[in-house]
């Protein structure tokens, strides 16, 4: 039926691989139908896996009711696992732990910890033109001496990518760079912003 209504869409002026496409087939598949005699579909289907060491749903329920009990319930499942074993009990790995966990909705933050604050992005800032926006940073350069180095500051323009001032101290501290910066303020007779 499929070679029929390909030869059909082709003679009213299909392209015979768009054809094919809707038919969900393959052009060479079509070629290797065309040339078999008995005209069976040797396609072959997906094979459902069946997993022979699923976990029982009596598993998955003792899983469920260790990681929610008083002793536990606050441990992640990479300690739960570990302490049933000093005791001299297995029930899965850990993996199989967060699964079901996951499965049932209970994978969230356990622990004592607190959960993690949520930081504001920082403003994007975009230079339209030279002197708007700066970068600076400190860059160890390495010495003669093995182990120590040099600290590179230098401050660039993000819109042009000029250098606009650098220097080149033994420690790093505080003062360097707001000399370096004021300085640089100085020569480029720019205002100075922070955010």
């Amino acid at each position: 039926m499929a070679i029929t209504l390909i030869n059909e869409a082709v003679t009213a002026g299909a392209r015979c691989f768009k054809a094919c496409e809707v038919m969900g087939i393959n052009d060479r598949t079509l070629r290797r139908w065309r040339n078999d005699q008995t005209l069976n579909d040797k396609r072959q289907t997906p094979k459902q896996k069946v997993y022979k060491h699923a976990l029982t749903a009596f598993k998955k329920w003792l899983i469920l009711t260790v990681c929610n009990s008083t002793e536990y319930q606050s441990l992640p499942p990479t300690q739960i696992v570990p302490r049933l074993a000093d005791l001299g009990t297995y029930i899965a790995s850990e993996s199989s732990f967060y699964r079901v966990l996951k499965e049932h909705n209970q994978l969230h933050k356990r622990g004592r910890t607190k959960t993690h604050a949520k930081h504001e992005k920082s403003k994007a800032l975009k230079a339209t033109q030279p002197n708007q926006v700066w970068s600076w940073d400190i860059t160890y350069l390495p010495s003669t001496v093995r182990g120590e180095f040099y600290r590179l500051y230098m401050i660039i323009d993000v819109y042009s990518r000029l250098i606009v001032d650098w220097e080149v101290h033994l420690n790093e501290s505080a003062e360097h760079a707001a000399d370096l910066i004021q300085r640089a303020c100085l020569k480029q007779k720019a205002v100075f912003f922070t955010l």
